[in-house]
C-alpha cells in the first residue's frame, strides 16, 4: 500500500489515511450558520483521513466574509453538530480551524460597524474582503482601515478563541486548528511591517509572537494539548504582509515555542502556488529541526510529490485543497490513479447554492 494511504495515528486519533483536506472558505452559509448544503459538502469529502473545516470565525468581530459560519452562537453549534456527525458516519475525523482575520475585514461585517482590528492602524493594501458593497450586494470589497487593539483588549481575543473551541467539542469536533497563517490576525502581530506597537505584544520576536503562543496555551487548557494544531505560513505574502529583516529566525521561534507545547501538529501553508516567494534554502530543514511533532503541509501536492514528501521523513500528512473542490472522491481518484476534475473558479466563493458546491460527480457517475 501507498504511504499516502496508510493509516496514521494522530494523538490518539486513527485517521484512516494521510490526505488531509485543507481548510477552504466557500461562503455559503447563509446567516453564517451551516445547512444542509454545508452538511452535504463535508460528508462528500469524508474520505480524507482528516477534514480541516473552512475557517470559522470565532467572534463577530473575526469576520471577514459573508455567508462563513461560525462558532459563537449556539445555533452554529447545533449546524455544526449535523456536520460532524456525517464525517464521523463514513468514517472520518474533523478539526474546526478557528478564525480571526483581523483587518481583513469591511465595517459592513463588524459589530455597530465599527472599524477592523489589528496590532496596528495600518490598512492591507490591496487586500479584499467578501463583504456588501454599496449597492448592498455581497461581493469582493477593499478591506477597511483597522484600529490597534489595546493592550487591554487582547486577552479577550484569546478568550473568543477558548469560547470557540469550547464550542467546537460541544459540536462534535475531533479537535481545533488555530488559524495562524495567511496574513490574518496573528500573523499581523508576527509581523512587524505591520506591528508597530510599543507594548509586550510589539518589538522584539518573542514580544510579536507573544499573542499566538498564549492563545494556544490557553486553548490546550480548555480542550487539551492532544487536540490542537496550529497552521503558519512562514513567508507568506497574502493581505499585504512584507518580507522583514528577522523572517526566518522569527517561524523558527514560532516552531520553537510550538514544539514546547506538545500540541496535536503544525500545518504549514506554502504559497508558492499563488505566487509567493518560496521559503528560503535551509528553512524548512531547521523549521523541521525545532519542530519534531506531527507536520502537515498545503501547497500544489500531487499523489507523487506527496508520497515522497512523507516517504523522506520530511511531512506526515499531506494536504490537498482545491482538488478536493471538484474532486470529492480524491483520495480514491488518487488511489486508483482516475483523472482529476477541474473546480470553477467563478463558483469557489459565494451562496450560489448547489452549483460548484455540491454538485461535482464522483468518478464513477462521469464515466
Amino acid at each position: 500500500m501507498s504511504i499516502l494511504f496508510s493509516p496514521f495515528t494522530l494523538c490518539g486519533l486513527t485517521l484512516k489515511n494521510r490526505v488531509v483536506m485543507a481548510p477552504m472558505t466557500r461562503a455559503r452559509a447563509l446567516n453564517d450558520i451551516p445547512d444542509d448544503l454545508t452538511v452535504l459538502y463535508y460528508r462528500q469529502r469524508a474520505g480524507a483521513g482528516l477534514i480541516v473545516s473552512e475557517g470559522v470565525p470565532v467572534s463577530i468581530q473575526g469576520r471577514g466574509y459573508l455567508f462563513n459560519p461560525g462558532l459563537y452562537n449556539q445555533e452554529q453549534v447545533e449546524g455544526w453538530k449535523r456536520v460532524t456527525r456525517a464525517v464521523h458516519e463514513e468514517g472520518g475525523k474533523i478539526f474546526a480551524q478557528l478564525w480571526h482575520v483581523g483587518r481583513v475585514s469591511h465595517t459592513t461585517l463588524q459589530p455597530d460597524g465599527g472599524a477592523p482590528v489589528s496590532s496596528s492602524h495600518k490598512l492591507a493594501a490591496n487586500s479584499l474582503a467578501y463583504a456588501y458593497n454599496e449597492e448592498h450586494e455581497p461581493g469582493q470589497i477593499q478591506a477597511s482601515a483597522p484600529r490597534a487593539l489595546s493592550t487591554e483588549e487582547i486577552p479577550g481575543i484569546t478568550n473568543d478563541f477558548v469560547q470557540a473551541a469550547r464550542k467546537a467539542m460541544e459540536a462534535g469536533f475531533d479537535g481545533v486548528e488555530i488559524h495562524g497563517a495567511n496574513g490574518y490576525l496573528f500573523e499581523q502581530f508576527i509581523n512587524p511591517t505591520v506591528n508597530d506597537r510599543t507594548d509586550h505584544y510589539g518589538g522584539s520576536i518573542q514580544n510579536r509572537i507573544r499573542l499566538l503562543l498564549e492563545t494556544i496555551d490557553a486553548v490546550a487548557q480548555e480542550v487539551g494539548r492532544a487536540k490542537v494544531g496550529v497552521r503558519i505560513s512562514p513567508f507568506g505574502r497574502l493581505f499585504d504582509m512584507a518580507p522583514f529583516d528577522d523572517e526566518a529566525q522569527t517561524w523558527v521561534e514560532v516552531a520553537r515555542g510550538i514544539q514546547q507545547r506538545d500540541i496535536a501538529y503544525v500545518h504549514l501553508s506554502d504559497q508558492l502556488t499563488i505566487g509567493a516567494e518560496g521559503m528560503p534554502d535551509g528553512f524548512a530543514r531547521s523549521f523541521r529541526e525545532t519542530f519534531r511533532g506531527t507536520l502537515i503541509a498545503a501547497g500544489g501536492f500531487d499523489r507523487k510529490s506527496a508520497e515522497r514528501a512523507l516517504e523522506s521523513g520530511e511531512l506526515d500528512l499531506i494536504a490537498f485543497g482545491r482538488p478536493f473542490i471538484a474532486n470529492p472522491d480524491l483520495v480514491e481518484r488518487m488511489k486508483n490513479g482516475w483523472p482529476l476534475a477541474t473546480p470553477d473558479r467563478s463558483t469557489f466563493y459565494g451562496s450560489s447554492g448547489k452549483k460548484g458546491y455540491v454538485d461535482y460527480p464522483v468518478y464513477e457517475s462521469v464515466e
